[in-house]
């Protein structure tokens, strides 16, 4: 079970709880007193959140270590703004699950997009082409759809089109993916996240697309070691 309350743990030795439990050592009461939205109770055991414990970032050669320190500055970037696609996707079904009408669907879609081209143009537009990039790749982590689905889902398959080739102008895919057991870079990236998440340096968001990290870690220390 998970709790939402302060976890007190008292520490005060030779006093007393009340007249009925004069003799009980509050150090040993301690052990089992939990107190949880202001009320308390008994228990055994205290639940502590999982600790991830990272390996020391290694690189070959100062080049390797100023990519990754570059690319951590990138994706500390543009994560907020997956972060908020998904969220505003979420937001979207939601509310479209609520609505019987053809005609008031697609007023409220038509009314989102342009909520969220408002809301991202303008920052959108001071991406760099390699961040942008990894924005694709990190909306597709969250969400679980490319950006040219999410496109071609909230205007039409032409518009998606029109974007994607727009895009391709400047070497960027709407139709990348996420994939951190096959590509070292996105292995890199979810390294990152996962720092940055255990340091609360960036607000962890449950993702469409999950791996378990440690996998990946033994994998592609398996394939630098057979490298070397």
């Amino acid at each position: 079970m998970r709790y939402t309350g302060i976890f007190i743990l008292i520490m005060m030795l030779g006093s007393t709880v009340s007249a009925q439990v004069e003799e009980i050592e509050l150090d040993s009461l301690a052990e089992k007193l939990i107190i949880m939205e202001g009320d308390s109770t008994f228990r055994e055991s205290i639940a502590l959140e999982e600790v991830v414990v990272f390996s020391p970032l290694e690189f070959k050669s100062y080049e390797d270590k100023l990519r990754y320190y570059i690319l951590r500055r990138k994706t500390h970037k543009v994560y907020p703004y997956a972060k908020l696609a998904s969220d505003r996707l979420v937001e979207l079904n939601s509310r479209l699950g609520e609505l019987q009408s053809k005609r008031k669907r697609r007023r409220y879609t038509r009314e989102v997009q342009k909520f969220i081209e408002q809301e991202f143009s303008e920052e959108l537009k001071k991406l760099t082409r390699t961040e942008g990039q990894i924005l694709v790749k990190l909306i597709y982590r969250q969400t679980g759809i490319t950006a040219f689905d999410l496109v071609k889902e909230l205007r039409n398959g032409w518009r998606a089109f029109w974007y994607n080739t727009t895009a391709s102008l400047f070497d960027i895919s709407l139709k990348e993916e996420y994939h951190p057991d096959q590509v070292h870079e996105d292995y890199l990236i979810e390294d990152i996240l996962q720092r940055a998440f255990a340091a609360r340096h960036l607000e962890r968001q449950e993702a469409k697309v999950d791996y378990d990290f440690s996998t990946l870690t033994n994998k592609w220390t398996s394939v630098k070691k057979s490298e070397n």
